[in-house]
């Protein structure tokens, strides 16, 4: 018979550094973990209750802990327990996980920094401290939450709720005074830079541009008085040339039924082939 245990991380700030913080939390979550009393006799197994029987604690031999290290500019500066901001530009990355006896655990390496053997070590060396500093305020803190439970204080989650344990991004409510608000306003409002000049008409800064803005009325496709004109003279050839056209074309038409009203006679013993001929539009004068 076995007990089965499995271990869920919930991550509720995050300001880079999971791996450390996630070590950490979970070896102290193990430690502080109670499973239930049992006892055996022959095939018969008794699973007691908190009430009848204190739980028991799991059979840690070791804890180990992880210490995170940042390199930048190819490993020439070092940087232990880096934030998000610093993740975000280091080269690479190595973890190193001891425990208190100075053994290594396991060493993960990441990145695109090629990292020498005086660095590693150097690592080490600043890892055995660390853990052991990380080491000493865990089992006060076990010590402390056994004690507080002994005598029936205030332990557990609810120790960690207090601002800068867990809830770092909290803040303390303050009252606000809204008794001088209109005050206040006609003090910042008169403090103020006064509003930049509104023009009443359009600023024309050169030819076929317009300034368009609130309040102002657009002035696009507006003509300049050399415009108008040529315009108003091209409308009036092209008129006239339209007139002179339909001239041309009713005294064309004309003639063609004359042609037409008069009758061809040939002789039996003259061929003469006669080809009358339409008459063709002239080319009207376009713009």
């Amino acid at each position: 018979q076995v007990w089965q245990i499995r271990l869920d991380m919930h991550l509720l700030n995050h300001d880079g550094n999971i791996t450390d913080a996630a070590s950490i939390a979970g070896i102290v979550a193990l430690c502080h973990f109670r499973r239930p009393d049992v006892s055996v006799q022959g095939e018969e197994v008794t699973v007691y209750t908190p009430e009848e029987r204190d739980p028991v604690p799991l059979s840690i031999h070791h804890m180990p802990i992880c210490v995170s290290f940042a390199f930048f500019h190819q490993g020439t500066y070092l940087l232990v327990d880096p934030t998000e901001r610093e993740e975000r530009v280091m080269d690479g990355l190595l973890v190193i996980a001891m425990n208190k006896h100075q053994e290594i655990c396991t060493i993960q390496s990441s990145g695109v920094v090629m990292l020498l053997q005086d660095q590693i070590l150097r690592c080490s060396k600043i890892t055995a401290v660390k853990v052991a500093e990380i080491t000493e305020l865990i089992q006060k803190a076990l010590e402390n939450d056994q004690k507080a439970r002994k005598e029936g204080g205030k332990f557990g989650f609810a120790e960690s709720i207090p601002n800068q344990r867990i809830t770092a991004f909290k803040m303390e409510s303050a009252a606000v005074d809204t008794s001088d608000v209109e005050e206040q306003a006609g003090e910042i409002i008169a403090k103020a830079d006064p509003p930049s000049e509104v023009f009443a008409n359009p600023v024309l800064h050169t030819p076929g541009t317009a300034q368009i803005g609130e309040g102002i009325e657009s002035s696009w496709g507006d003509l300049e008085e050399s415009e108008k004109e040529e315009a108003a003279e091209e409308e009036g050839e092209s008129e006239a040339a339209a007139f002179e056209c339909e001239k041309v074309e009713t005294e064309d038409t004309s003639t063609l039924r004359e042609t037409k009203s008069e009758p061809i006679v040939l002789s039996d013993s003259e061929e003469e082939e006669v080809v009358i001929l339409e008459p063709q539009e002239l080319p009207r004068k376009t713009r």
